[in-house]
């Protein structure tokens, strides 16, 4: 029996982890293919990141949102993950490889670890 996903409904706000189980984000929004006479429109990417989320608060908010993203990080756009790399989807979005493969879903992580909580008493060091 084939299962169906209603993605627009069901993957939105979905954790996404690595092989190795470590958080990435959640899934912001989605990125489909056009569809033609012939074929529907299907899935191409899970979008992660604060620069697709501020796609989905729209209007200045969004666009604040986003250029503040994007001062942080460096990156214009949000991060896509390819429906290829996807390895399973249940209660969390598991993908097929470890977070290495993915640098700029753990930049934002790295940058807040070298620019706050590397600073805090405490808190984590580059080296850890």
């Amino acid at each position: 029996m084939t299962e169906f996903l209603d993605a627009g409904l069901q993957l939105p706000d979905r954790q996404v982890v690595d092989s190795k189980g470590t958080p990435l984000g959640k899934i912001d929004d989605l990125l489909f293919t056009e569809g033609d006479d012939e074929r529907p429109p299907a899935l191409a990417a899970v979008l992660i990141g604060q620069q697709a989320f501020a796609a989905r608060l729209g209007g200045r908010t969004g666009h604040w949102w986003a250029h503040l993203a994007q001062r942080l990080t460096g990156r214009q756009g949000p991060n896509e993950v390819p429906v290829a790399a996807i390895d399973d989807i249940g209660t969390v979005v598991r993908l097929a490889s470890p977070a290495e493969v993915f640098p700029s879903l753990t930049a934002p992580e790295r940058w807040l670890r070298h620019h706050l909580i590397s600073r805090l008493p405490g808190g984590m060091r580059e080296s850890d």
